[in-house]
């Protein structure tokens, strides 16, 4: 972690894209100023800023975004460059304002969202493991509660919405591990912008999965389109490959049930029958000889040694036809559960019955926290709304972090923790300029 206005030569490579060696022959030739702390160098922004300039490597990371993004960006007013969203200065602290716990995580945030990530920035980076997010859509309105309480707003569109988004984007992606995650959730309207940001930002070959949520039953507006009632949740590694997948399974409902298990067993229950053979011959193995009088059909083998087929039959789990076929008995009840595809339905409840206007499913969080997140990982939702997030999170045995500005946000999730019996601390992010 650098000093409060340096650089390290390590992040100043980062951001140059270039080796240590190379920054460290900068200073040496004396085009790049730095001074010595600690058996170490740093560089000033000031100096840092100055040798981009002089040194005219402006477009270098527009060069980073095509490489990370299949050759394709997002350009518009006022784009501020990565470095000075990292970098540049901004003075505040957090302070405890009800302390309920002795933990350094499960936690929320009053303040703005990106003062309070660069903040987190000095204890968590690369300590996430998982982020979902459910920003604003840019839809241009005003939400309020039941109450008639304001929200949120989402008045930012167009350009200066994907700004707001990518600037929280860029510190996200410093906070999480090398093994996190992020999910972030947004309407078709907007979305396929945002996937160019996550791209540049992530990296293409990071993307995962573009999962379709269906949030509500089919519409009929009077209007000549198709009814809308999905958007989606954009899935990012922080690196593919090494990320936290634990492959939960989706349950087989009773109408998967009736279809695939049509037949039932007076002590089994449930259950289908399989081919007990495999294409390919065996020539001396013992899956091509006999068994209880029978050969394996022509050009096929047994799938199983003669003896496990025995200890199949001896258990009641060979169904024997009137023809004397004989196929293994699967049962129902060992069904481990079919892979989750990328289209989910989790419908969003009427506003008369949640605390919030965007308070999500709790089943479709659960999801995502059990298939990206360990119990000994942190879950960070800096757009937390009613807690849901934080609440599931709590579930499962996670820890986290809720970041939001809303007022009506910290009420809520405060009355909700305290219902649920969920400790929780609570800090306000104050400026000190």
């Amino acid at each position: 972690m650098s000093h409060a206005g340096f650089l390290t030569v390590d992040e100043v490579a980062q951001n140059l894209k270039v080796t240590r060696q190379t920054v460290s022959k900068y200073i040496k030739s004396k085009e790049l100023n730095a001074i010595k702390m600690n058996k170490s160098y740093r560089i000033a922004h000031n100096d840092f800023e100055n040798f981009l300039t002089n040194n005219s490597i402006a477009g270098e990371p527009q060069i980073a975004y095509l490489k990370n993004s299949k050759n394709c960006l997002l350009d518009y007013p006022d784009k501020m460059d990565e470095f000075e969203i990292r970098y540049s200065y901004s003075k505040g602290a957090i302070k405890l304002v009800d302390k309920q716990h002795d933990l350094n995580d499960n936690k929320f945030i009053f303040g703005d969202n990106l003062l309070v990530l660069k903040n987190l920035l000095d204890t968590h980076s690369g300590r996430i493991d998982l982020i979902y997010i459910d920003p604003p859509f840019a839809t241009g309105r005003e939400f309020s509660s039941m109450n008639e309480d304001s929200a949120y707003s989402d008045k930012l569109i167009d350009s200066e919405f994907l700004e707001f988004i990518r600037k929280r984007l860029i510190l996200l992606k410093d906070l999480l591990s090398e093994k996190g995650s992020i999910y972030l959730h947004i309407d078709k309207k907007i979305g396929h912008y945002v996937k160019i940001i996550m791209d540049e930002i992530f990296g293409y070959n990071n993307f995962i999965n573009d999962i379709t949520r269906i949030k509500c039953n089919p519409k009929n507006f009077s209007r000549n389109a198709y009814g809308n009632y999905s958007d989606m949740v954009l899935f990012y590694a922080k690196n593919r490959d090494k990320n936290i997948w634990n492959e939960i399974t989706e349950p087989m409902d009773k109408e998967k049930r009736e279809t695939l298990f049509t037949k039932k067993h007076p002590k089994f229950g449930y259950y289908t029958t399989n081919p007990i053979h495999a294409p390919g011959k065996t020539i001396d193995g013992d899956t091509g000889k006999e068994w209880k009088g029978s050969l394996p059909p022509k050009g096929r083998h047994w799938r199983y040694s003669r003896e496990v087929l025995t200890q199949l039959d001896e258990a009641g789990l060979i169904e024997w036809s009137n023809t004397g076929n004989p196929r293994k008995i699967v049962l129902a009840s060992e069904h481990k559960g079919f892979k989750v595809q990328d289209v989910w339905e989790f419908k969003d409840k009427g506003l008369s019955y949640v605390d919030y206007p965007t308070q999500k499913n709790f089943d479709f969080l659960e999801r995502i926290i059990r298939n990206s997140s360990n119990t000994d990982s942190i879950v960070l939702d800096c757009f937390a709304g009613s807690g849901s997030t934080l609440k599931v999170a709590e579930k499962l045995n996670r820890k986290w972090i809720g970041v939001d500005n809303s007022t009506h946000s910290y009420n809520v999730v405060k009355e909700t923790l305290k219902q649920s019996k969920i400790k929780c601390n609570f800090y306000e992010y104050t400026s000190l300029t």
